[in-house]
């Protein structure tokens, strides 16, 4: 296999325990679970040779094959959804040219965002993430989540080559200010999307946990920690409101984009 797409998900989250299972309902009224609706946005890519559910609880690997996933069952010691790709590869014993993490809290993702990531790799980089510019009214939005205490949207922070400089749950960089309509706002939303090559997920492996990803709870601050460049590449929305479920007052935003976008 060339390309595989893996998603992890994990029942015992610390900030929204059981989320995987939780039902999102589409523009028809049909209530599908998160990692239903993240496995369809997975099926939908072209171009890639399977699409693994990848989870340590039997309730989501249950789900999962009932909707007609194949599922791998990982180790419940799994630090991440990084950790997690890296285990399910092993124990399919596979060894694909890209392997993409496609998180099981990003529904909303759209297939150009991964085949952009595709691309990336294929043109030489080792780990690949996209970036979406915000827009005023998404800058406010991370703002007042923030505010209100809630862990929104991560933020991404590049070079002039577009390599990672830092990721972070907080709105960077820090500007102090609000943006009117029209302005453009300098600052990235980082999907939680990613691709690898096998040799850098072995990197990744063998660096071990560092400070900086416990402290923010961010699985790519490990790569940055230990010098593996992450190429952040920047996509467009082309209309489409992206957002990831990391809270319950996530799912009527995630909703009302399903029923905007007319996904059943």
């Amino acid at each position: 296999m060339r390309r595989v797409i893996v998603i992890p998900a994990r029942h015992a989250s610390s900030r929204y325990p059981g989320k995987p299972l939780v039902g999102l309902t589409g523009a028809t009224g049909e209530s599908r679970s998160l990692i239903e609706r993240s496995w369809r946005a997975a099926k939908g890519v072209a171009g890639v040779d399977a699409v693994y559910v990848a989870t340590d609880d039997t309730r989501i690997a249950e789900a999962a094959q009932g909707f007609g996933a194949e599922v791998v069952m990982t180790d419940a010691a799994c630090a991440n959804g990084t950790e997690r790709c890296a285990d399910a590869i092993a124990r399919l014993g596979i060894a694909p040219r890209v392997v993409v993490n496609l998180q099981g809290d990003a529904p909303l993702t759209p297939a150009w965002f991964v085949d952009a990531l595709l691309q990336a790799v294929e043109d030489g980089a080792e780990t690949a993430t996209p970036v979406l510019r915000l827009t005023p009214e998404t800058h406010a939005r991370f703002i007042e989540d923030r505010r209100n205490g809630l862990v929104g949207g991560t933020t991404a922070v590049m070079d002039v080559a577009g390599r990672a400089l830092y990721f972070s749950k907080e709105v960077l960089p820090y500007t102090g200010r609000a943006y009117g309509a029209g302005e453009t706002v300098p600052a990235f939303h980082h999907v939680g999307v990613y691709a690898y090559t096998a040799a850098a997920l072995s990197r990744y492996m063998s660096a071990g946990p560092c400070a900086l990803e416990d402290l923010e709870g961010l699985e790519q601050l490990r790569f940055l920690h230990h010098g593996i460049p992450v190429t952040c590449v920047e996509v467009e929305a082309r209309g489409r409101e992206f957002w990831e479920l990391n809270n319950p007052a996530d799912v009527p935003r995630i909703e009302a984009v399903l029923a905007q976008e007319g996904i059943a």
